[in-house]
């Protein structure tokens, strides 16, 4: 989310990840390189992802713990999603290892309405652990402590088990603040997701 050293205090703004691949060190030569790492289990794959984006904002996330590098998702061969990717999708994984997100919304546009879901408020926010998020576009006020900006996300410990390939641009904080955040996902996976007031619905309009 950041990408020089004064923007430690506040960064913020909007940040489109797929033109910020040269700078995350996505090149053609490193997405071949992903490619071999996912294959070869170095980069983890839990599972084969829909293509199908989902929008998620929070009026505020706090979380201790943060990193971000570059993954390469995959669809399932033949997935009617993967339009002119070849199924495979070029991503930022945000991992936080406690995080608490206040005015949850999440929404998938399903041709014609969406699927909807919200959870939590100032006072009993969403928590969760080991979240870990992957997104084509965030956008937020954002705020560090103690960030390291351009590590080999190898060697990135702030949220164990979480690491990216070797040689891929990295960086970590030990504490992250977004208010308005909105991100673009593909992908979430949590080791606990606590949602307060869950409420789930088919809406006309999205997040």
């Amino acid at each position: 989310m950041t990408q020089a050293e004064d923007q430690e205090e506040q960064p913020q703004g909007k940040t489109r990840w797929r033109r910020f691949a040269l700078t995350m060190g996505i090149s053609t030569a490193v997405t071949a390189g992903l490619v071999a790492l996912t294959a070869q289990g170095v980069i983890a794959a839990s599972f084969s992802v829909s293509g199908l984006p989902f929008v998620v904002t929070a009026d505020e996330l706090q979380g201790t713990g943060f990193e971000q590098y570059a993954v390469l998702d995959q669809m399932e061969p033949g997935s009617p999603n993967e339009g002119d990717t070849g199924g495979q999708l070029i991503l930022i994984v945000s991992a936080i290892d406690n995080a608490k997100l206040s005015n949850l919304c999440q929404s998938i546009s399903l041709g014609g309405t969406n699927l909807k879901l919200t959870a939590g408020d100032a006072d009993h926010p969403v928590t969760a652990t080991k979240l870990i998020v992957d997104s084509d576009l965030i956008t937020g006020d954002a705020s560090f402590t103690s960030i390291d900006i351009g590590q080999d996300a190898s060697t990135l410990t702030r949220v164990p088990g979480a690491t990216g390939g070797i040689g891929i641009f990295g960086q970590q904080a030990e504490t992250v603040n977004i208010k308005h955040l909105r991100q673009n996902n593909y992908a979430t996976t949590a080791a606990t997701f606590n949602l307060p007031g869950l409420h789930m619905s088919f809406s006309d309009e999205g997040c």
